[in-house]
């Protein structure tokens, strides 16, 4: 294998199922820098973690000098929105993100996240008994990509009678996200976008309306109600933040519960001890996102002066490649790293990035995940793959199966 050709075999579909030789072969090169006005590509976990603490690197495109081609371009999260603070810069990124803290967690909700326990655990078990008598399922179709939607619509305050229509505008948008997106050729595929983007915005901003005049006790009103220091959140802000959520949490987790299953699956011996005690949930999860992040590469950086990373001088307006998947199997980190261990003691993994820019929605995406493979681990009698390695999607950045069909032998009450 040439260094040469690690950049285009990184984002090649054919890897997508085992990209991790090709990572292991890029921690050889710390800083791949392969093409005219392509990416600088990090794989060492130290220089990782350095880059997303330093201030001389932004997650503003408008600082974007480079003009190669970047294969792991995505589409607009919030299309028509203003950018979220996931694609901001401070100051507006501080305000932004501390305001919307302040109606997630601690200190002003300390219980937000930990109060829907009992809904999560309510639609885990509805979509469960749901299989019925069926003795193979797609995990993903039929769980991991229908509970988030319906955990977030929880969040936000979605009444119940209109999640359906909710998700059917997230299918659509969440499409977009892919890179492959912008290549399709059918009309209909961004006509249908556009028009799920529109209804959504129009909805959220009746619901913003509604939550203005009569506050209830869920994030939206919060998000509409609080004041930080600089102010308050406009419509359009508080418009972006939710559909953020909405849209940037929901592939995440999917990502994060179908990857998680598939590793138990592939580790029968874990799977058992997850069976007998599901308080192991809690290492098991912190573990997969070291082991299997769901975010594996973070493309959108930007140097905005001249940087140097051992020794190589990265010019201003660069675009750089975190290779987060890549630093959380650093040897240099991690003892036997290509182990997946739940009982590792050393686990500040990039899972969920680090800085200013760690996921917001990291604290709702660890429990959702928990209750998930809980209850699959302890309901699945005798599952197994029916296919490995199953299909993916064509998504290098939020890497995970398309499908996941799992066999089993019945279902415990």
């Amino acid at each position: 294998m040439t260094h040469t050709s690690l950049f285009r075999q990184i984002t090649d579909f054919a890897n997508r199922a085992n990209p991790y030789p090709l990572y292991e072969e890029l921690r050889k090169t710390p800083v791949l820098h392969e093409e005219e006005g392509g990416p600088y590509v990090f794989s060492s976990y130290y220089d990782i973690e350095a880059l997303l603490h330093d201030p001389r690197v932004s997650s503003d495109a408008a600082n974007l000098a480079a003009s190669g081609e970047d294969p792991l371009a995505q589409g607009e999260e919030t299309g028509g929105l203003p950018p979220s603070f996931l694609r901001l810069d401070p100051p507006e990124h501080d305000r932004l993100r501390r305001i919307a803290n302040s109606a997630f967690g601690p200190p002003h909700r300390p219980r937000r996240v930990d109060d829907l326990r009992g809904d999560m655990a309510a639609t885990v078990k509805g979509l469960i008994d749901g299989f019925g008598e069926a003795r193979q399922i797609d995990l993903v179709d039929q769980f991991a990509y229908p509970f988030p939607v319906t955990v977030i619509c929880r969040l936000l305050g979605v009444p119940r009678e209109d999640e359906p229509r909710f998700r059917a505008w997230v299918d659509p948008l969440v499409a977009t996200l892919d890179p492959e997106s912008s290549q399709n050729p059918d009309p209909e595929f961004a006509k249908k976008a556009q028009e799920a983007r529109m209804q959504l915005g129009m909805y959220l901003a009746g619901l913003v309306e509604q939550r203005t005049k009569e506050p209830q006790d869920d994030l939206l009103s919060d998000l509409v109600d609080s004041h930080g220091p600089e102010g308050a959140m406009t419509m359009m802000e508080v418009l972006s933040t939710a559909v953020l959520l909405l849209i940037a949490g929901h592939e995440t987790t999917v990502n994060l519960i179908t990857n998680g299953m598939l590793t138990l699956l592939r580790h029968p011996d874990v799977l058992q001890r997850l069976r007998q005690d599901p308080g192991l949930s809690v290492r098991v999860v912190e573990e997969l996102l070291r082991y299997e992040p769901p975010v594996q590469i973070v493309p959108q950086r930007t140097t905005i002066t001249d940087i140097e990373v051992r020794g190589v001088t990265i010019p201003k307006g660069a675009r750089l490649w975190l290779v987060l998947a890549a630093g959380n199997r650093d040897p240099e980190r991690f003892k036997d790293p290509q182990r997946f261990d739940p009982d590792r003691e050393d686990l500040q993994h990039l899972g969920f990035g680090s800085g200013i820019h760690s996921c917001f929605g990291a604290p709702l995406a660890r429990l959702e995940t928990q209750i998930a493979l809980s209850e699959l681990a302890r309901r699945l009698e005798n599952p197994r793959l029916a296919e490995d390695p199953p299909p993916y999607r064509q998504n290098a950045v939020l890497r995970g199966p398309r499908h996941l069909n799992i066999v089993f032998d019945g279902l415990n009450p």
